[in-house]
């Protein structure tokens, strides 16, 4: 039993901020995410005896993934306000110009706004595939479908991100012109 917790452990503690991120992500609220993760990690020890091998964080997100929907029918009843920090996946800053860092937290904030008005199904393969870079593979193994299906789902998840944010801009130059 030791060798296995051990075993466990080094596969996959290492994927804990990714898992968190999905499901902070899926479930729109950090202490709900925290649930699913411990949730979802004693789900994935539980049967980590019968993981055939190769990358366990497909198989890991795939398990956080079916938790997160799994608790979502079970205890949402409304949408909560999301809290998310995206500075996590932010580049290194080449300067400290204040009018740069207001143009990026504007940036920060349009994209978090768009990615909450994307339906669960698109929002979860952009978060797989563009913040914790999994491939299409992966990323079909997660899921569950072939991989066109995801290439496809993937492609209709950009033009409707690209729709929501072409519109917040058109919005927000609107009301800079109304000033």
């Amino acid at each position: 039993m030791r060798d296995l917790l051990q075993e466990f452990e080094e596969a996959a503690v290492p994927h804990l901020p990714a898992a968190y991120n999905l499901a902070r992500w899926l479930t729109r609220n950090d202490k709900d995410a925290e649930d699913v993760v411990q949730d979802a990690y004693l789900r994935a020890f539980t049967y980590f005896d019968k993981f055939r091998g190769g990358d366990v964080r497909p198989w890991l997100l795939a398990i956080v993934r079916n938790t997160c929907h799994t608790w979502i029918r079970r205890n949402r009843l409304e949408r909560p306000e999301i809290t998310l920090d995206l500075d996590l996946y932010d580049v290194a800053q080449d300067t400290v110009d204040p009018e740069l860092a207001l143009v990026k937290e504007v940036d920060r904030e349009m994209l978090r706004t768009a990615l909450e008005k994307l339906s669960t199904e698109f929002r979860e393969l952009i978060v797989l595939r563009e913040f914790e870079e999994l491939s299409y593979k992966q990323i079909a193994d997660v899921v569950k479908v072939p991989i066109g299906t995801v290439m496809s789902r993937l492609s209709r998840a950009r033009r409707s991100l690209e729709v929501i944010l072409t519109g917040q801009c058109s919005r927000q130059l609107a009301n800079v012109g109304r000033r």
